[in-house]
C-alpha cells in the first residue's frame, strides 16, 4: 500500500506520516529524509545531488526521484509506503508513477490535509526547527534546544507571515492540477479535515482510507 500525503505547509503531514505509517504496518518516506541519507551515505546519486546543494542549486526532480526509487527498493519499503513530501507538481506525479511502474507499484490513494490558510499562518508563525535534524516544534522559542538531537531551534525564514503567504499561493497553483491528474488517472483522492487533535486527525484520515 502506497499512500501519498498531500497538503498545504503546515497542514501536519510531517506529524501524521508516522502515526499513519504505524497504523497501517507500512514505513515512511519523506524526500528531505531520503535525500539528506543519500547525500550522508555518499551514494552516487547523493554525490550528485550534494552537487547542485553545493552550488545553492535546487536538487532536479529526475536526481530526487531517483533517489526516491532507491530507497523504495529497500525491504523495509516492501509493503509499501506513506509518502511525505515526494510529489509537490505533475511532473513529479509523473515521475513517481515511473518509480513505482518499474517495481510494479502505484499510488494507491492520495491522502489530502485540508486546512484553511489563517489556521496555516498561525501554525507556522510560531513554528521553529532544528537547525540540525528540521524536527519542527510548536510554542518553542528560537535558541532552545531540540529533544531529539540537542541542536538550536530557529525560525526559517519561510515562515515569516509574508512568506507563509507567498508559499501558500504556490501550493494553490500547483495544487488542482496535481489533483486532477490524480484523479484522471482513476487513483483514489479523499481529504482529512486537519484542525484539531493529532489523535483526531489520524482517526479521520484511516476513516477516510477505510481503516
Amino acid at each position: 500500500m502506497n499512500i501519498l500525503l498531500f497538503g498545504k505547509p503546515g497542514a501536519g503531514k510531517g506529524t501524521q506520516a508516522p502515526l499513519l505509517a504505524e497504523a497501517l504496518g507500512v514505513a515512511t518516506l519523506a524526500t528531505g529524509d531520503v535525500l539528506r541519507n543519500a547525500t550522508r551515505e555518499g551514494t552516487s546519486l547523493g554525490k550528485k545531488a550534494k552537487e547542485f546543494m553545493d552550488r545553492g542549486d535546487l536538487v532536479p526532480d529526475d536526481v530526487i526521484l531517483a533517489i526516491v526509487g532507491e530507497a523504495l527498493a529497500r525491504s523495509e519499503y516492501s509493503r509499501g509506503a506513506i509518502l511525505d513530501g515526494v510529489v509537490r507538481t505533475v511532473p513529479q506525479a509523473e515521475g513517481l508513477e515511473r518509480v513505482l511502474k518499474t517495481m510494479g507499484r502505484g499510488v494507491d490513494a492520495l491522502l489530502a490535509f485540508d486546512v484553511d490558510n489563517d489556521e496555516i499562518v498561525r501554525r507556522l508563525g510560531g513554528r521553529t526547527v532544528c537547525a540540525n535534524c528540521q524536527t519542527p516544534y510548536t510554542g518553542r522559542a528560537p535558541g532552545d534546544r531540540c529533544e531529539k538531537c540537542g541542536g538550536t531551534l530557529m525560525r526559517r525564514r519561510d515562515d515569516e507571515p509574508a512568506a507563509i503567504r507567498n508559499r501558500l499561493d504556490v501550493y494553490e497553483k500547483q495544487t488542482a492540477p496535481v489533483f486532477d491528474w490524480y484523479r484522471h488517472k482513476g487513483t483514489r483522492v479523499v481529504t482529512v479535515d486537519a484542525v484539531g487533535g493529532v489523535g483526531d486527525v489520524t482517526k479521520r484520515a484511516l476513516k477516510a482510507l477505510g481503516r
